[in-house]
Formats: C-alpha cells, structure tokens, sequence
C-alpha cells in the first residue's frame, strides 16, 4: 500500500529549500522573493505546514500519508542533492572527506517554548522525511535526533514512527526504492545547555554536555570528528512541504525576507495558553487575541512580554500593540524572535519575583566555565533576591547593568551568556521604578 506513495512521478516547479544570506554580501535567496503584502495572518488551512498540530488525527504512517507526507520523495531525491543544496548549503564548506552526519536538535530547554516537542508527538514522519532529504543533500548517509529526556511519550512517538519508516522501505538500505541508503537514531539528554549546538555534539559523544569554543567549527569538526550540522526540528519538518509547493507558496507568506510560516508557543499571563502555526509577521497583539483569548484582565492589563522565550529583551505593553513578529521588526524594537515563545507578564504578577526567578534559572544551569559567566551568576541572583526584599541600595541598580556589561564584554564560549545578560538588563530597564519603589517602602517600614 504504502509503496505507491513513494511512486517515481515526475513534478512541475518544485523548487529549493532557502538559506540565510549576509546583507550586501550574497544575493538574495530564491525563497525570499520581495512581496507587496501590508497585512499578515490569520493563516489561512490550506497554508498550514502542521496539519495535525493538536493531535486530533492518526499520527502514525497511514495518516501521514493521507495529510500528504511521503509524497513523491523519491521524486525530490532524484532531483539529486545539488538541486536541494543550491539554496541550503551548510556543509559545501567541509573539507573533511570523512562521513557527514545531520544531527536534528529536539532539546528544547528554553523556559516558554514546546513547539518541538508537539512536532514529535503529532507529526514525527515530518521529522523523519525531513531527516531524510535533508541528510542526502548534506551528502550525509546517516541522521540523530537529540531528543529531550523528559519527552518521554512525544520519544516512544517518534520510536514508532521510525520502525514504520524502516518498515515500508522509507529509510534504510535503499530509502524510498531510490538505491539511497539513510539511517536515523534517537538519543536523549536532559541538560539546558545542551540546546547550544557543541555541547550537544559533545553529549552526543558521551561527554559533558559543555559548550567548547571555536574553531574547530562543528561543519570541520563535529561528532567523533566527523563534519556535521546541527539543525532545529521546526527548520527539518517544514522542508519537504516547501520543496514540494514551491518558493513563490512561501515567499508570499510574510514580509520580505521573513517569509514562510512560524510555530508560536504563546504562555504565562493569558486565557488559554497555546501553541499555534501562523504566518510570520502576524501582529503580536493579534496573535495573542485571537489563539490564546487575550492576556487576563485585557489588554490594558499588560505588563510586558518575552517574545522569543525567557532569553529574548522584554518589550512593553506599548512595543507589543505595534510590532510584528518576525525577525526585523523584532530587533528594531530592541529584542528578538528566538524561539517564537510568547511569555506574557501582567500587572497581576509581582514584575521582581518574575524578574529573580529568571536571573535564578540562568543561576542553576550556567556551566560556569567562563569567569565572568560564573561570577555573574552568583552575583546577579544575589543582587535581585535583595531587589524582591527592598534590602538594596540604589546604586545596586546600576551595579547590576554594569555586571552583564561585563558579561557580555567578556567574550564568553557560548551565545547562552547572552541570554542571562538579556534578560539582567531588560528587566532592570523595564523595572526599575518597581526597584526603587520597594526599595523605599523598605527604609519607610
């Protein structure tokens, strides 16, 4: 049955996956075609990637197929893997002869964000199928995906999955019928820094999971010294839609060179907390109304927001009814999209315990390696703990901005640092009135 899926049958305009591209230097890719578009969102049904988000069909190979995975992938490997690297070309640069090895990232320990692991549980043959054209365009023979330990169920999904693809001659020794040989293997962790690509080849290897500087760069140098690329899941699972519909499908959705659609995992202070596919550059203030009911008391309500997880610069209430959610209009206004993680704030919420319960993250899972990393980590939790008390001195506040200055001026190993810096500055920056308010309520009392 499953055999006439992967039936060789010729397609017309399919087109290549894009790749990121440094303004000024290299000419724009195919899939990030300019458009004229001014409004964004909703997504419309027949534009979803993820058809099966919230679990509500079979998630197994039969209702995969039905959703259309695993059609004509043999076609798209025939194309060969020059067509499918013309435009996603990470490891051309790899000097190494030796085997290449895709490694997918399923770690996903960033506070706020589980779009991974709802992609695991509903859709793991996207994964897989991805894996797959992915691999051979990497000239890779061979896949692992790190998976998180505590995604104990959305693991043993993707398990079944992958004895199904084995099963009906998807993977192995001739993937898809097409004489292609292509493995995949499940390993897990449960450690936050092994979100950060070396620590987790180094987990991969047995090791410690601790970031390492570079070079040597994973593409040189990665798992047992095999050139390898570290990939998210999202990036893997949405790649065989888009090679089958086309770069002018994906480009239209968007703005200019923020094009395609996005999973939003939006959480904290609102009515129903959700995790939903959208098109990029859709409002933030309407992707809150609309998919999670609103923040709770209204939107008048509204403290401040992480956009792209607890890493990501607060933005307030003011940012947040204007910008769109995508990459450039999110650092124009002082932040990032990250993950895609949406944590909202309100005025319920005590802004100083949410402010020390995320330097205190940052506290437990810092490997400590760097000396200005350990030493702020000790130090920024001390500092806020006395902010939520109102034992602090005024000029504490500025201490602590001048600390993550030190961070960040430090050339730390890995980009995490950052994120305990983000967080440090853009909580005193939005809170300091709350500071000095208690701070005063403290030598009144």
């Amino acid at each position: 049955m499953f055999r006439k899926i992967i039936e060789l049958n010729r397609l017309p305009g399919l087109t290549q996956w894009r790749r990121s591209f440094v303004a000024g230097k290299n000419d724009p890719p195919k899939s990030c075609l300019t458009n004229e578009k001014t409004t964004f969102g909703p997504l419309h049904d027949c534009d979803r990637v993820f058809q099966n988000l919230y679990g509500r069909h079979d998630w197994r190979l039969k209702g995969a197929c039905k959703r259309g995975d695993w059609y004509h992938t043999a076609v798209l490997l025939e194309k060969g893997s020059d067509w499918i690297m013309e435009q996603w070309n990470f490891l051309r640069s790899a000097e190494s002869k030796q085997d290449k090895v895709l490694v997918m990232n399923c770690a996903e320990g960033e506070p706020g964000t589980c779009k991974d692991r709802e992609i695991i549980r509903h859709e793991p043959h996207k994964i897989i199928e991805g894996c797959l054209l992915a691999g051979f365009a990497m000239g890779c023979n061979r896949a692992i995906i790190y998976v998180r330990n505590r995604f104990y169920n959305e693991a043993c999904n993707l398990q079944f999955a992958l004895a199904e693809a084995y099963r009906y001659g998807l993977l192995g020794p001739s993937a898809c019928d097409t004489g292609i040989k292509f493995d995949i293997l499940v390993q897990r962790g449960d450690r936050y820094l092994c979100g950060e690509e070396t620590a987790l080849v180094k987990c991969l290897m047995g090791k410690i999971g601790r970031p390492r500087r570079r070079p040597p760069f994973l593409t040189e140098q990665g798992y047992f010294s095999h050139p390898c690329v570290v990939i998210n899941a999202e990036s893997i699972a949405v790649l065989p839609t888009i090679l089958r519909r086309g770069a002018s499908w994906w480009a239209d959705l968007g703005r200019s060179y923020n094009s395609g659609t996005k999973l939003f995992n939006i959480s904290g202070q609102v009515n129903s907390p959700c995790t939903v596919e959208e098109e990029m550059s859709m409002p933030m203030r309407d992707l809150i109304e609309k998919h999670a009911g609103g923040v709770r008391g209204g939107w008048d309500n509204l403290l401040a927001i992480f956009p792209g997880g607890l890493s990501t610069p607060l933005i307030n209430k003011q940012v947040a009814g204007e910008v769109l959610m995508d990459f450039e209009c999110l650092e124009a206004a002082g932040s990032s999209l990250g993950s895609g993680a949406l944590i909202v704030v309100n005025k319920q919420s005590d802004p100083l315990q949410v402010m020390l319960r995320s330097i205190q993250f940052y506290e437990k899972h810092t490997c400590k390696q760097c000396t200005y990393c350990r030493d702020g980590a000790i130090w920024l939790p001390e500092l806020f703990d006395r902010f939520v008390k109102g034992e602090a001195h005024p000029h504490e506040i500025d201490w602590t901005l001048a600390i993550g200055k030190k961070i960040k001026d430090s050339n730390p190993i890995c980009g995490l640092a950052q994120g305990q810096v983000n967080v440090a500055v853009s909580l005193v920056d939005n809170f300091r009135p709350y500071i000095e308010d208690r701070i005063l309520q403290f030598i009144k009392d």
